[in-house]
């Protein structure tokens, strides 16, 4: 028989590691278990379903996430292409139509003549000489977990990952409501967001009943470590912070210019197109774990959203993922078993892009090892090398996941005054030294 590659899980980071590696000319088995077996979280059998929000981050290539977008390009990323394919308006941020994107991704694995996708659930680890990629995402299976703990020895980590309400566009109230992007920057005349503005005795009563609403009790096995990811913390969590923390937080008003009064609202809830036709938005920075119909109570207290219908509530769940400082080598293997690589959330990564980042990794690294190469790092400088290098470098202790930000990468030589002036200058340096590394290593892609 011929020799393949073994990937687990067909999110973004499956996803991409097949692709990697079946573009090298090696055969793949891609194992994703939906729709035989479901999450609490995923509604379709797609392969790369977006769960959370449809946005993976800026674009702007002074910007972290968007310099990691654009080298996600360079290197010839599947996903991202498909994103770049079914693009939505967000202003600066690439979002796309989720279905849209999903099935794209879909399509492009199903029909690569060397990959072959198989729904079943890998519960246990398989013992093979080719590589292995674990990519089985924040959900991953409770008998594949245990198989992970038994073999590494650690405790999986987690933390809790809540998703964003989505509302129609037709029952948003404009006499009250208005589009808007912030400053005045988006892609159409009108702005990319609905805007929901609230007055100060407004926010004051909104915030009061978000923070005596009825949450979901979380289940036994959450209890055991009943902590939040502080980069995605349920909104009511936030707002247990003190008056002012939502206001200041993901309802900040700054450059967005009431047209009816000319002056910025007290505070602004922010609604994102969420699919292709513009038919559907959801709440931005809305995650929650209020019951379904306290969020129909409360967040209908919004201006504008009266009479809002709710096509998904928001929801919270526990996601579970490796002690990556502990475990893991830059290149996503693991220490103990070199043809065990892991990536995407499960390897301790955050973020859309990041986990395609490591995905990209992921598969080319296993693709080098069958063609008896060694597995290379990607260069620190670069945003994608600064996350493998964080979450393979921080302290175990305390280590949680980061999304792309420019605290990761080592410093400039020269002092730059202005925090977009030094991302721009970042961003040129990273890009110029991945430019020379893909050369070095005459890496291509089709």
């Amino acid at each position: 028989m011929e020799k393949e590659i073994t990937v687990i899980g067909g999110g973004l980071a499956g996803s991409e590691a097949a692709w990697q590696i079946a573009q090298r000319g090696i055969k793949v088995r891609l194992y994703e278990m939906r729709p035989a077996k479901t999450t609490p979280a995923h509604t379709t059998d797609k392969l790369a379903e977006l769960v959370c929000s449809n946005s993976l981050g800026s674009d702007l290539t002074g910007r972290a996430p968007g310099l990691l977008k654009e080298e996600l390009r360079r290197l010839g990323s599947m996903v991202i292409a498909a994103a770049d394919a079914h693009r939505v308006p967000a202003g600066s941020a690439l979002a796309v139509d989720r279905d849209g994107f999903a099935q794209e991704v879909t399509d492009r694995i199903m029909t690569h003549p060397n990959i072959t996708v198989v729904r079943q659930e890998i519960t246990t680890l398989p013992q093979t000489q080719e590589p292995v990629i674990v990519a089985s995402g924040p959900l991953t299976s409770d008998k594949l977990a245990q198989s992970i703990q038994a073999l590494t020895g650690q405790k999986s980590l987690a933390f809790y990952d809540a998703i964003a309400p989505i509302v129609t566009l037709e029952s948003i109230d404009f006499s009250k409501a208005y589009r808007a992007s912030r400053y005045g920057k988006g892609e159409s005349e009108a702005g990319d967001y609905v805007n929901c503005p609230l007055n100060e005795e407004e926010y004051t009563r909104f915030v009061e009943a978000l923070i005596n609403a009825e949450r979901i009790e979380l289940r036994d096995f959450e209890l055991d470590d009943p902590h939040f990811f502080e980069g995605c913390l349920p909104v009511e969590i936030l707002a247990e912070r003190g008056p002012k923390a939502l206001a200041f937080g993901p309802l900040r008003p700054v450059g967005l210019r009431d047209p009816r009064t000319g002056r910025w609202p007290h505070a602004v809830i922010q609604l994102r197109q969420d699919n292709a036709a513009g038919t559907l938005y959801n709440m931005v920075g809305f995650q929650t774990n209020l019951r379904y119909g306290e969020q129909k109570y409360v967040f209908q207290m919004i201006p504008g959203l009266e009479k809002a219908e709710f096509v998904r509530y928001g929801s919270m769940h526990r996601n579970t993922y490796l002690n990556a400082p502990s475990l893991l080598h830059p290149t996503l293997q693991l220490r103990e078993q070199p043809t065990l690589f892991f990536a995407g959330q499960v390897a301790g990564l955050e973020g859309y892009a990041g986990n395609v980042a490591g995905g990209w990794l992921a598969g080319f690294n296993a693709a080098r090892m069958m063609q008896g190469k060694p597995p290379l790092v990607l260069p620190e400088e670069t945003m994608a090398g600064a996350l493998m290098h964080y979450i393979t470098h921080a302290d175990p202790e305390t280590f949680q996941p980061m999304k792309a930000n420019f605290g990761l990468v080592p410093p400039l030589e020269e002092r730059i005054k202005g925090k977009r002036a030094r991302g721009d200058a970042r961003a040129e340096r990273a890009l110029e030294v991945l430019d020379k590394w893909i050369e070095d290593c005459q890496i291509q892609h089709r």
